[in-house]
């Protein structure tokens, strides 16, 4: 029975956990899309007014369309300048001091407007011309102000873009250079090569010369040879000597073909 008991009160208990979730998530859901149906509902309230107040400096003359005028353009400066610091805010976070400073200045612009929308129902003419001047000169103040931290916002985003580009075409050139290795090699290869071939030609000079100073050695010997008497060698077969020399048999033989080789004398008279 405790058991059961037990078990009843973790069931409870976890129900009403799943209910308060269920009600949390329900309450930030509402609460989600409330804002979003809100900024929606002023940026098209927003776009209104400015498509109003641009038909305005168009359709009417004189004072009320100098102050539509100077609404349309303090509305459209800040618009813009707002644009382009959300658009470069999630890349520079610096910007979200500038963006800041627009809060700040769209409040003093906001005042303006009200006051210019005040003026634009004045029916005292007098007083309009005496207050549009000023009014015309704190806008052009807002406007400017708007107008410089957005050009400069501008120039920021195009000074990182260009740093950027340069950066990645190195990087580009380096990958390319890295792609092309075979010209690397191909360029020591051709280096190597050049060093070997004059290699072999300073070897092949060394041989030639070497050449030559044998043929100079051996034409030196022979000139010597030829010039001066050389003793013969034992094995050469020039000065071999021959088998009657060897066995006393030369002079006479030598003898006997010189008397062979006289003439005969004639017969004699007798």
């Amino acid at each position: 029975m405790d058991a059961f008991g037990v078990m009843i009160g973790l069931v409870l208990l976890f129900g009403i956990a799943a209910f308060v979730l269920a009600v949390v998530g329900t309450v930030k859901a509402a609460k989600a899309v409330a804002t979003k149906i809100g900024r929606h509902e002023a940026n098209a309230r927003r776009a209104v007014e400015n498509a109003t107040l641009k038909a305005k400096t168009f359709t009417k003359v004189g004072p009320p369309g100098q102050i539509a005028a100077v609404r349309l353009g303090l509305r459209t400066s800040l618009d813009g300048t707002r644009q382009v610091l959300e658009s470069g805010l999630p890349q520079d976070g610096q910007l979200g001091e500038s963006l800041a400073l627009l809060g700040r200045l769209d409040a003093h612009a906001a005042e303006l407007d009200g006051e210019l929308r005040l003026l634009e129902r004045e029916p005292d003419t007098a007083r309009i011309a005496a207050k549009l001047p000023e009014l015309r000169e704190r806008a052009e103040r807002i406007t400017h102000s708007a107008e410089t931290m957005r050009w400069a916002a501008q120039d920021r985003m195009h000074r990182f873009a260009d740093d950027e580009l340069s950066r990645l075409s190195q990087e580009c050139e380096s990958e390319a250079g890295a792609l092309r290795h075979w010209d690397t090699s191909g360029e020591s290869s051709s280096a190597s090569a050049s060093g070997s071939g004059s290699a072999a030609s300073s070897a092949s000079s060394a041989s030639s010369g070497s050449g030559a100073g044998s043929g100079a050695g051996s034409g030196s010997g022979s000139g010597a040879a030829s010039g001066g008497a050389v003793r013969a060698g034992l094995t050469d077969g020039k000065s071999r000597p021959s088998a009657e020399e060897l066995l006393g048999l030369a002079d006479p033989l030598a003898k006997l073909a010189q008397r062979l080789r006289k003439p005969s004398a004639g017969p004699t008279a007798g």
